[in-house]
């Protein structure tokens, strides 16, 4: 006979059951048995998160009884865990990870289409996890954070009462309890963007050290490609001595690259306290040896620079705050100007296609008649402009690889005509990726005119946004061998090289938005 120890919780039970039906398929006679931990009884006392003292405030319990001989196995919710077992017990294993991200449950009335995350302003948003609050208020400082106690069910039914706009949870708790969230509005957030807490979405089956036996049965149904993953997250979360209140978001995935091996691509946020500014961070390697070690080791060497931007600042803008709120001397500054070209006629098409806001904001100031023309775009600064005119896209494209967005799309469209809002002598590049160049049409709405400037030669880091901006700057200024130069996308990246900038000093951000330029600043450090 195994017994399971487990918390009474509605989602603790689900996972407890969940490991039963795992042993009993492997012939196994189980049993589960219940603990009440520190964690399940501050809840009924309403305690917020960090008013308690130590790591493990929810597994503490279920460690003793194993200690103690009372079951043999403590189901956990691998998030919950200290990074370090207590002397006598291990980890035999993990499950297969369930949706990794959080999800923004919103009353429906409100909810703003045009707002990140679809949520009103100053909106009352409920969570007690550190981590939740240091990524919301990076990207929506309007709100206001509410902690938030209790267990899934308990924390729905207090958005239900209006006690708060919003709640952030964890999709695998709510998919695994298949709660019935039919009268809210379900904001998926996207985890390389929101990021999860180290090993979230996956259980842990912990044992004690000795009980070969037991280690041997749980071999048997761990998913060790979870496991690798999950211990770079958790890994990094040990070497800043993290616990649940540390702000800290880690999530490693993993895809096959060209050459058929394993790519991981990992996201990091982590902050001082809830309540100060996030560190952004994004890695891909096929070589994960010491990757936490470099990761943190990153983390710890960022300062704050002097850096050039060649845009304007707008109160809009995220990377101008995140910058400002590290202390980063900041100057944005846009080396060209733009020139509105009129629509004479909108061509008939069955779809439109904006490759940047600039596209976006001079197409739509005609006031065109597109009917029920779908819409493309590139990038979520893009998406977000579309939004904010409350519009809808039918297809992002995610990649910085925009050769690759333009065969995406062009497969989606198939023989569909497709309009191209675009700059007078644009490059093409997504239009060229169409087999059938009759089915393209371009539409110029705006020229760009150079205006050149002159920037500090102290200045630590250059981006540029645009071709045009980084060809503008090299006309009254040149290249320091210290400066590092973040190029956004491609076709300013070529723009660089053919005006002799060396490759080294230049690196792209991973999606066309402040996000990624942020992480590609900070990784630039």
């Amino acid at each position: 006979m195994i017994i399971i120890g487990t918390r009474g919780s509605e989602l603790a039970l689900w996972q407890a059951n969940f490991t039963k039906d795992l042993l009993e398929k492997q012939g196994h006679e189980v049993e589960i048995k219940i603990i009440e931990t520190k964690g399940d009884t501050s809840q009924q006392w309403n305690t917020s998160f960090d008013k308690l003292e130590g790591k493990g405030f929810f597994t503490k319990e279920l460690e003793e009884a194993l200690l103690a001989k009372t079951i043999d196995v403590a189901v956990h919710s691998h998030k919950d865990l200290p990074t370090e077992n207590p002397e006598g017990l291990i980890i035999a294993g993990v499950s297969s990870r369930e949706n990794p991200a959080d999800w923004l449950i919103i009353r429906e009335d409100c909810v703003d289409d045009q707002q990140k995350f679809s949520l009103k302003k100053g909106a009352k948003v409920g969570t007690s996890s550190a981590r939740r609050k240091s990524q919301f208020l990076s990207f929506r400082p309007d709100v206001e954070i509410s902690d938030l106690r209790g267990n899934v069910p308990t924390r729905i039914k207090k958005l239900r009462e209006g006690q708060y706009d919003a709640i952030l949870l964890a999709a695998a708790g709510l998919e695994r309890l298949e709660l019935d969230l039919f009268d809210f509005h379900v904001e998926q957030l996207e985890p390389n963007e929101f990021i999860p807490a180290p090993a979230q979405g996956v259980l842990a089956w912990q044992i004690r050290e000795d009980d070969y036996k037991l280690s041997d049965v749980f071999d048997a149904i761990c998913d060790y490609d979870v496991m690798i993953n999950i211990n770079i997250e958790r890994r990094v979360l040990n070497l800043l001595d993290g616990g649940c209140q540390l702000p800290l978001g880690v999530f490693c995935d993993v895809e096959m690259n060209d050459q058929d091996r394993k790519l991981f691509k990992v996201s990091v946020s982590v902050a001082d306290a809830w309540n100060t500014q996030a560190k952004h961070l994004y890695y891909e390697t096929t070589n994960t040896e010491d990757l936490p070690e470099k990761i943190v080791e990153h983390i710890q060497r960022i300062s704050p620079k002097s850096i050039f931007i060649s845009r304007e600042a707008h109160e809009s803008s995220y990377l101008n705050r995140w910058l400002t709120n590290l202390d980063f001397k900041v100057e944005c500054k846009s080396l060209i100007d733009l020139k509105k070209l009129t629509i004479k006629e909108l061509p008939k098409s069955d779809w439109l296609f904006f490759s940047s806001k600039h596209a976006v904001e001079f197409f739509f100031m005609q006031k065109p008649n597109i009917g029920n023309t779908k819409i493309g775009c590139i990038g979520k600064s893009t998406s977000q402009a579309i939004r904010q005119l409350g519009l809808r896209a039918d297809f992002i494209g995610q990649s910085t690889d925009t050769k690759l967005v333009g065969k995406q799309f062009s497969a989606r469209v198939g023989l569909g005509k497709v309009v191209f809002p675009v700059a007078r002598d644009s490059m093409r590049t997504i239009q060229w990726q169409f087999p059938k160049q009759q089915n393209v049409i371009d539409l110029p709405i705006y020229a760009t005119l150079k205006v050149p400037h002159e920037v500090s030669a102290s200045t630590d880091i250059l981006v540029f946004t645009s071709p045009s901006n980084a060809e503008s700057y090299l006309e009254k200024n040149s290249i320091q061998p210290h400066q590092k130069i973040i190029a956004m996308g491609e076709s300013t990246e070529k723009a660089l090289l053919k005006a002799k900038v060396k490759e080294s000093q230049i690196s792209t951000p991973y999606s066309f938005d402040d996000l990624g330029l942020y992480r590609a600043i900070l990784q630039a450090l």
